[in-house]
């Protein structure tokens, strides 16, 4: 029997999201991080990490409305009204991709932004105060992720959502596998954080990120050099937009059908 547009886009979100859990198996041990590995301050990683916390907690605090500031979430909402309609209209390959290849769009532009100001932080030398910055563009790309897929982010579940995408994006290995998965339940039955499990979930995202780029803004604090660690900036937003891509079309679609039930994971 042929399978549907629907079943067809799932199978293909299927594959791709083995194919990123795959790739993000072994954390890469490059020959720069080997020649940082005995520079790095004992206390930069506890740096880091309250660094990144303050940052998240501070923009989900105060930061939102500046951010939604930069971008129409009426135009994006209006564009996703309008890729649902015609994928009910007609649903087909085609249609079913419209919301990612709008979503891509927009995050191009925030590669570019994110990309430049860790470049130019870099060369000053300026590696913590990036953060808020880095931080900053990072929610930004995926609130337009999530509304060009029709969703919200400034609730209590959808920040925990976002926080958790975040975290599993920039792990490796069994953390990736295991984090993938708690995605997935996540999608399938959604629920609303306490107060205490939302803030738990601001530090474990905050440690991800700080593990990973420990070695990216420690060489960003050294002026002229930090350049190359700034410019890592890009490649982790770039890869969290691809997962979060992926991760917001498998739910759109798990939430908008009756053909793919929950129990026909990946």
């Amino acid at each position: 029997m042929k399978k549907d547009p629907r079943q067809q886009e799932w199978e293909r979100l299927c594959r791709a999201e083995r194919t990123f859990i795959r790739k993000g198996s072994h954390s890469e041990d490059t020959r720069l991080n080997r020649f940082l590995a005995d520079k790095i301050p004992e206390q930069l990683q506890a740096t880091l990490d309250l660094a990144f916390a303050k940052a998240f907690q501070l923009i989900f605090d105060k930061g939102t409305g500046i951010i939604e500031k930069t971008y129409s979430k009426e135009e994006l909402q209006h564009r996703f009204a309008v890729n649902a309609y015609g994928a009910r209209l007609s649903e087909t390959k085609q249609s079913l991709r419209s919301f990612a290849k709008d979503a891509g769009t927009a995050n191009r532009k925030n590669l570019l932004l994110s990309g430049a100001e860790g470049i130019g932080l870099g060369a000053l030398g300026i590696g913590l105060p990036d953060i808020p910055l880095f931080v900053g563009v990072l929610l930004k790309s995926v609130y337009e992720v999530a509304l060009h897929f029709g969703y919200t982010y400034d609730t209590p579940g959808e920040k925990y959502f976002i926080l958790k995408l975040i975290e599993v994006s920039l792990s490796h290995g069994r953390d990736l596998r295991e984090g993938n998965r708690s995605i997935n339940t996540f999608i399938e039955e959604p629920f609303v954080p306490d107060p205490a499990e939302l803030s738990a979930q601001i530090r474990r995202t905050a440690a991800s990120m700080s593990q990973e780029l420990l070695y990216m803004k420690f060489l960003q604090g050294i002026p002229v050099v930090g350049m190359i660690g700034g410019a890592y900036n890009t490649i982790y937003l770039q890869r969290t937009l691809k997962y979060a891509k992926l991760k917001y079309h498998q739910r759109m679609l798990i939430d908008t059908s009756s053909v793919i039930p929950p129990d026909d994971a990946c």
